[in-house]
């Protein structure tokens, strides 16, 4: 049951961001703090999400990076090579203020988000390879997300890279390596937080994008004739230029479907957050906007990929 419930994380998408910008207080509480602390509600939402992710990796998952370690840098290399371009070329060639144009250049520094390993399940790629890279960008981005926004966005906005780093830590870095060494310790006793986990993610995901889109709703209507069409050409170029980079490489049909999807799929609520909590609440409008445009994407293209594999097409 919740397995199906995750496989339409594409409808919750649309579904909580219609919710918001009709009514938008019932997200924006999600942009405050944890009643009696100075903790972010987002903050710890994603905290949890990494947890969540550091409870299903084990010492073995490591060990299997290895047997495939062409495919992997593959992937790896084109979230932080094509991606980053990618969303410097489209900041630059679309007349938005700068904040919107510092928050289309961070989220394409973002690993891959979780989501895409659904979406390559339902497309019939290579499972195992998407789970890997997902892990392996997200720790590799715990140092290449500032570096790589400062690299393509210090000509918008003087980046604290340093800042930066100290959150990817805190946000990323502790809740994985605290899930896996509760995973490796406990494993038996995490079978139902390794099952609701992924529910959890999609739950949050579409909480911190209903937030930003209700929160910056004027912002959004002001200039959606080119915010929209940039985040959207942002994906669709990404997905596009990321099947084309694995069969650069000669990659099989599942991964290079695969590739195409982890590149495309960027972890939007990350982008958020990191905007969010570094520059401003209008930086963090592309990445949730994002969430929408990858998810209805990576939804058309698996069912397309999908149906043609049932159809027998090569």
């Amino acid at each position: 049951m919740l397995t199906r419930l995750v496989n339409f994380f594409w409808l919750w998408t649309l579904v909580g961001t219609l919710w918001a910008w009709f009514y938008p207080i019932h997200f924006t509480w999600f942009l405050g703090k944890l009643p009696g602390t100075e903790i972010g509600l987002v903050s710890l939402g994603l905290g949890i999400i990494m947890l969540g992710m550091g409870v299903t990796l084990t010492v073995g998952d490591f060990r299997e990076v290895s047997k495939n370690p062409r495919y992997l840098f593959v992937g790896v290399s084109a979230q932080f090579v094509l991606m980053p371009l990618i969303g410097w070329v489209i900041a630059s060639l679309f007349s938005l203020p700068d904040q919107f144009k510092l928050g289309l250049i961070l989220v394409s520094c973002c690993p891959g988000g979780t989501a895409s390993n659904v979406v390559t399940y339902l497309a019939k790629g290579n499972l195992a390879l998407s789970v890997l890279i997902t892990m392996c960008s997200t720790f590799v981005a715990v140092g290449a997300t500032p570096l790589l926004t400062k690299i393509y966005a210090s000509a918008i906005l003087e980046i604290d890279a340093l800042a930066m780093l100290q959150s990817m830590v805190t946000i990323v870095l502790l809740p994985i390596i605290g899930g896996l060494v509760l995973n490796h310790y406990f494993g038996q006793r995490m079978s139902f937080l390794k099952q609701i986990s992924p529910m959890i993610s999609v739950f949050v995901i579409v909480l911190i994008v209903g937030a930003i889109v209700g929160a910056t709703k004027l912002e959004i209507i002001k200039h959606w004739k080119t915010l929209l069409p940039a985040v959207f050409l942002l994906h669709a170029v990404s997905f596009t230029l990321g099947h084309l980079w694995a069969r650069v490489f000669q990659m099989g049909r599942a991964e290079c479907r695969t590739i195409s999807i982890e590149v495309g799929m960027q972890n939007s609520g990350l982008g958020s957050q990191l905007a969010k909590t570094h520059f401003t609440l209008l930086a963090a409008t592309p990445c949730a906007i994002s969430a929408f445009f990858h998810c209805m994407i990576g939804s058309v293209l698996a069912s397309f990929w999908s149906k043609q594999d049932s159809g027998g097409s090569q």
